[in-house]
């Protein structure tokens, strides 16, 4: 089992720094005897192999422990995160899970459900006699899908070793770029950097507390982190590499972050949770072309979308139709152009907004319009409208009190040289709340 081969990594270098925050810091030894601790306690509360197990605490030596101990279970693992505690229950009755576990410090607390899984992706796993990983899509374009994936293929991709790192966890271990990072860490001898809470000034002061050379994290955030000049406050020259995903990138957050962290080479990532992490090559710092793939990874554009076809690929949704096609590849619903081996994600399919049958790209309207001085931040999205279908509406975060009339005056002058009339905005609304979710994922729909 590649379990093994995590935990031979381990041993190896024992006294190695392998958890660290302003509250614990733990080696790797001492994580092995953690994870051997819990081993101890799932046989004495007879979990057997192949149960359903749901946990919920945020990165810790304890919840790193305990998802391994039930990955070396040949368990399937349903890690949740605090950001989505309101869905912790929904999540559970899709997951099917059958124990429940929570991880305070180093103390578990055990929930029997009382329920039994029987869904025939879960018969497939318990057949092989193979780890599973349930992860939850972010619902926001509707309800959230329960992905499954085959935990021990998951991990195979991290036998190639790569470069040590110390890198600071910014998604949780309930997201496939969470699972990611650890496992990477895990693998090659490096450090996993936890923060006191995912704000820019705690971010920043664990980077040059820790000495963070990877910060592997979301275009929004790194926006928030743009306006509240926290690079200013803190040390950040230990940065070697940001990288970041799970949305488009803005193009002008793109160039300020050039200016503002110049020491750091910021570098374009791109995944899902139903195919893993796909190896990427940013054209350079400030360009938002990029190259994917990998040896374990095929991929193709079809009608200006993106498929990919992965050996890790997911084995199903627990509470959806397979999304793959004859050949196994997924419709990833990202469209993308294409200049010889690099591509550029324009945006979701779903997100595309078609004004008199042209279309919009909202992360290109947004570019622009963060570039008016006192907007914080923006959220670009469709609404109907009578004669064209769709008309671009603008919600904006605003830095200081500006009437709505002057605003409306604001945006028109600076988008009329940058952005062809049509995607200029044609509603404009002024806001005070997140224009983003919990995972710092901007909503582009029309109730934020």
């Amino acid at each position: 089992m590649m379990i093994d081969f995590f935990m031979e990594c381990l041993q190896a270098s024992p006294e190695h720094e392998a958890v660290v925050s302003s509250e614990f810091s733990v080696t790797f030894a001492e994580l092995i005897r953690l994870i051997s601790t819990y081993e101890e306690w799932l046989d004495n509360h007879r979990i057997a192999e192949g149960s359903v197990v749901s946990f919920s605490g945020d990165y810790s030596p304890g919840a790193i422990a305990l998802f391994m101990a039930l990955a070396k279970k040949r368990c399937i693992v349903i890690p949740l995160s605090q950001d989505s505690q309101k869905q912790f229950s929904e999540f559970r009755d899709i997951g099917e899970t059958e124990y429940d576990v929570a991880v305070n410090d180093e103390t578990l607390e055990l929930t029997v459900t009382g329920r039994t899984a029987g869904h025939p992706i879960y018969a497939q796993l318990r057949e092989a006699r193979q780890p599973g990983l349930v992860l939850f899509s972010s619902g926001s374009t509707g309800k959230s899908k329960a992905i499954v994936q085959n935990l021990e293929k998951l991990m195979l991709k991290f036998r190639q070793p790569r470069k040590a790192m110390r890198m600071l966890i910014f998604l949780q271990l309930d997201h496939i770029g969470g699972v990611n990072s650890l496992l990477y860490s895990l693998a090659n001898k490096g450090t996993t950097i936890v923060s006191d809470a995912r704000t820019p000034d705690k971010v920043c002061q664990a980077v040059e507390q820790f000495r963070a050379e990877v910060l592997p994290t979301s275009p929004t955030f790194l926006n928030l982190l743009l306006l509240s000049k926290a690079y200013e406050r803190f040390d950040l020259s230990s940065l070697k590499l940001i990288t970041y995903g799970t949305e488009p990138m803005q193009e002008s957050t793109l160039v300020k972050l050039g200016e503002v962290l110049p020491g750091a080479t910021l570098q374009q990532t791109y995944g899902l949770s139903e195919v893993g992490i796909l190896r990427s090559k940013s054209r350079s710092s400030n360009s938002i072309w990029m190259k994917v793939g990998g040896d374990e990874f095929k991929t193709k554009i079809v009608n200006g979308t993106l498929r990919i076809k992965a050996e890790s690929g997911m084995l199903g949704y627990l509470n959806a139709p397979s999304p793959f096609d004859g050949d196994g590849y997924l419709d990833t619903g990202d469209l993308v152009e294409q200049d010889g081996e690099w591509i550029r994600i324009l945006g979701r399919a779903s997100e595309i907004i078609n004004v008199g049958g042209l279309k919009v790209f909202p992360a290109e309207v947004e570019s622009v319009l963060l570039d008016i001085p006192g907007v914080n931040d923006v959220v670009v999205y469709g609404i109907d409208h009578p004669i064209t279908g769709k008309v671009v509406c603008a919600k904006l975060e605003l830095a200081e009190e500006i009437a709505l009339r002057e605003l409306k005056k604001r945006v028109f002058q600076h988008c009329k040289d940058k952005l062809a009339p049509y995607k200029v905005p044609g509603k404009i609304i002024i806001t005070d709340e997140p224009t983003f979710n919990q995972r710092f994922k901007r909503m582009r729909r029309e109730k934020v």
